[in-house]
């Protein structure tokens, strides 16, 4: 009647939620949202099979509907949900839970394409990256200095030495026949 908006009380729960990028120590879910929600962030809980402890997570990011789990140990069950956030504040229902299984670490180095890159690759890569940028600046600082250095000598060379003379003239005047400069002037 009033136009095809639907106006509801509360969020769907995200739907198709799936795990890609699964590795022994991490993986990546991924969902989707039902359409025409207003959603602001998402709630992950990650949770081992069988143990109450969870690790929840909020995303912010609305354009990715992804999030990665990190810190996970290999061959061991997990069950994830998503809840969508609204702007009113309310949480969805939790989206059906999905269940995972990490494989081991040697599965997956064995399944390891070799163009691919791991995160221990790509932190060796930053760490030796940061090293080029701190020597680079370093090598610039120093130059800076010495740049510095040797336009204050040329400066110095340049000044007129009047303060030389000053010395010279005081010390030239300190006799008894100039009794206006220095130690040996006479008291009357």
């Amino acid at each position: 009647m009033w136009g095809a908006a639907v106006i509801r009380d509360s969020l769907a729960a995200p739907v198709n939620v799936t795990i890609k990028a699964l590795k022994y120590n991490s993986a990546v879910v991924t969902w989707d949202i039902p359409e025409g929600d207003l959603v602001i962030g998402f709630a992950i809980t990650q949770q081992k099979k069988d143990v109450r402890m969870l690790r929840f997570i909020q995303e912010v990011n609305t354009t990715t509907h992804s999030c990665a789990l990190w810190d996970l140990e290999e061959e061991t069950d997990y069950i994830v949900h998503v809840q969508s956030i609204s702007m009113s504040g309310p949480m969805s229902q939790h989206s059906e839970p999905l269940r995972f299984r990490t494989p081991k670490e040697s599965e997956t180095q064995a399944s390891k394409n070799k163009d691919e890159v791991t995160m221990e690759e790509v932190g060796a890569q930053l760490r030796a990256g940061e090293f080029i940028i701190i020597v680079v600046v370093l090598i610039m600082w120093a130059g800076v200095i010495a740049l510095f250095c040797r336009q204050y000598d040329i400066i110095k060379d340049n000044e007129p030495n009047t303060n030389k003379d000053k010395a010279k003239t005081s010390s030239e005047c300190s006799t008894p026949e100039h009794p206006t400069g220095g130690l040996l002037r006479s008291k009357v």
